[in-house]
């Protein structure tokens, strides 16, 4: 009796030990309307809200609803994102955020009617890459790598076959926010849904021990 009650001590602690080092999510302009059960994030993503800075439109906007988590060193985040995009620039995705100057978000955005792969990186100011779709798929996994000095960042259809949308400098050596973001920057509001969302140990690439 005394060692099963020593037993079952000991896997309780274990337990409790295990669920305090799951890092905690926290909102940056958190939305007046989201839930979160069971591993899936839905939100209604309010107009008005960007992350831009600077480059072609001069305007700095920093206020997109940012559910995150703190991260040291390199990582491997991923989640799946499904949105009901309408009107332009709608976008969702992920982000890595040292600061409001240095920064890298990918996802769908929402250009001409068609969902576009996309992914901006900001140091100091931002630029701008796309990879459009015509096929408006339902949802999309998104994967972002961090390795040392170095961001990648990797989109799938099926969770299995992954392209390489963008390699970019982050800052490395540097505690971060890793998360998931969206943002309406018009007049109308839009849902979207996260699901899936991990971040764990870095996989290394084919070839790489």
């Amino acid at each position: 009796m005394t060692r099963a009650i020593a037993l079952a001590t000991s896997l309780l602690s274990l337990s409790f030990s295990s669920l305090a080092q799951t890092p905690k999510l926290a909102w940056e302009h958190e939305p007046a309307k989201w839930n979160e059960s069971a591993g899936v994030l839905t939100e209604t993503v309010p107009a008005g809200t960007d992350y831009w800075r600077v480059t072609h439109y001069g305007f700095i906007r920093d206020n997109g609803p940012f559910r995150y988590q703190e991260q040291k060193g390199d990582f491997e985040a991923k989640v799946r994102i499904s949105g009901e995009y309408r009107e332009l620039y709608h976008q969702a995705g992920l982000m890595i955020r040292l600061d409001e100057k240095n920064w890298i978000k990918t996802g769908i955005e929402f250009v001409d009617g068609k969902q576009n792969i996309s992914a901006v990186v900001t140091r100091e100011v931002s630029d701008w890459s796309v990879i459009p779709r015509s096929d408006s798929p339902k949802s999309i996994w998104l994967r972002l790598q961090r390795h040392k000095d170095a961001v990648q960042i990797e989109y799938s259809l099926d969770n299995t076959s992954w392209s390489m949308l963008r390699l970019a400098y982050f800052p490395p050596n540097v505690p971060v926010k890793i998360g998931m973001v969206a943002a309406a920057p018009g007049k109308q509001d839009f849902s979207v849904v996260f699901d899936h969302f991990s971040v764990g140990p870095l996989k290394p690439a084919t070839g790489e021990e």
